[in-house]
């Protein structure tokens, strides 16, 4: 895998709209829990990568050193061969002179090669540590999102369950024929008003037969002291 692709993957995964998905779910717990793992996998895949990305940096790095070091220590090969060439010259051993001064050539020969290809390095490794820090922050990017995500799916599940239990009492209330219970209570209370007339009725009707009864009395009485004083009315009269 090349690192623009990997480079391409990470940002696009860093940058998915994680509310349009959970916009589209019919069942978000399923849904977000399969989101989840597979938001999860491509971070570990891409977590892989970048390691590899990396390690690749590092060796890299590890060669540039290597021909810095080997370019420095060519060069001070160079000079000592050098200053022995000189040395010898100055003591009239011209011939040894000329054969330090060869090795000092073929040691700045190598000093120049380790140079050429240290150069060449940095403009690879210059782009692989951009390359890395890009790779980073997607990493960090996707580990933002998916926490993000977990925290939605907790809340979308909270709310899913709430709402199917608003739907399962409001399908049972529906599917019952609920007549308005003001209407049996106020026909019951309609009823108890009947008998209570009734019963107020006949109080009534009872009480009329109850005074009619003493009024009946009272006549006979009054019918009885009449006479009574009829009777001593002629008796007073005989009695004269």
């Amino acid at each position: 895998m090349s690192k623009q692709t990997i480079l391409g993957r990470v940002t696009q995964l860093a940058k998915a709209n994680i509310n349009a998905l959970l916009d589209q779910a019919e069942d978000p717990q399923k849904m977000l829990d399969q989101l989840i793992r597979d938001y999860s996998n491509n971070i570990s895949e891409a977590d892989q990568a970048v390691a590899t990305t990396i390690g690749n940096l590092r060796m890299l790095e590890a060669d540039h050193k290597e021909d810095v070091d080997a370019a420095a220590e060519w060069g001070s090969k160079a000079l000592a061969a050098s200053r022995k060439a000189d040395g010898l010259r100055a003591s009239g051993a011209t011939a040894e002179a000329d054969r330090f001064d060869n090795l000092a050539k073929v040691a700045l020969g190598r000093q120049l090669q380790s140079e050429k290809e240290a150069k060449t390095a940095e403009p690879t490794i210059a782009a692989q540590t951009a390359v890395v820090d890009k790779l980073k922050s997607g990493l960090d990017a996707m580990r933002n999102k998916l926490t993000e995500l977990q925290a939605k799916r907790d809340e979308l599940v909270a709310r899913a369950r709430t709402a199917e239990a608003q739907n399962t009492m409001l399908d049972a209330v529906k599917n019952i024929d609920v007549m308005d219970p003001t209407s049996d209570l106020n026909r019951f209370e309609e009823k108890v008003r009947r008998e209570e007339a009734m019963a107020l009725g006949k109080q009534e009707l009872a009480a009329s037969s109850l005074d009619a009864q003493f009024e009946s009395l009272e006549d006979l009485g009054r019918a009885s002291e009449i006479e009574a004083r009829l009777a001593a009315l002629k008796e007073g009269r005989a009695a004269a």
